[in-house]
């Protein structure tokens, strides 16, 4: 059991409509996810091409904040707003699916990006299961 898992199940509102396991998976990839964009980010600076990067790093850090921003709106069950939920989920998919495809330019000459790539198709696909369990 994860700790994202445990403060769900010990959390006092009732999460009836909410997929638990699905909501614990996503918040889990979210957090993952950005910290491989910030570690990816960072390692492209320290790359002897880091002028070529700069798209790399740019996507990086806009997809890690995004993730984080998703992750800390999941944890926050109190008060679910559905319409919220879908929207930055939404939008974490797509900060993901770019980050992704930038990431992969540059995966053959930098285990980094490709490490920070599959990160981000993690998120990805656990915010599109998230996603099809919502009213």
């Amino acid at each position: 059991m994860t700790d994202t898992t445990e403060m769900l199940d010990t959390h006092p509102s009732d999460l009836s409509d909410i997929d638990k396991a699905k909501l614990a998976a996503c918040i889990d990839a979210c957090l993952e996810c950005a910290q491989a964009c910030t570690a990816c980010a960072d390692a492209c600076l320290s790359e002897d091409i880091v002028a070529d990067l700069t798209d790399c790093i740019r996507t990086n850090l806009d997809c890690s904040d995004i993730c984080f921003a998703t992750a800390n709106i999941l944890s926050r069950v109190s008060g679910h707003d559905a319409a919220m939920t879908r929207t930055v989920l939404e939008a974490c998919r797509a900060a993901c699916n770019t980050c992704a495809a930038e990431c992969d330019r540059h995966a053959e000459m930098h285990d980094h990006c490709r490490v920070c790539a599959e990160a981000c198709r993690r998120c990805e696909e656990a915010c599109a299961k998230l996603l099809a369990t919502l009213a």
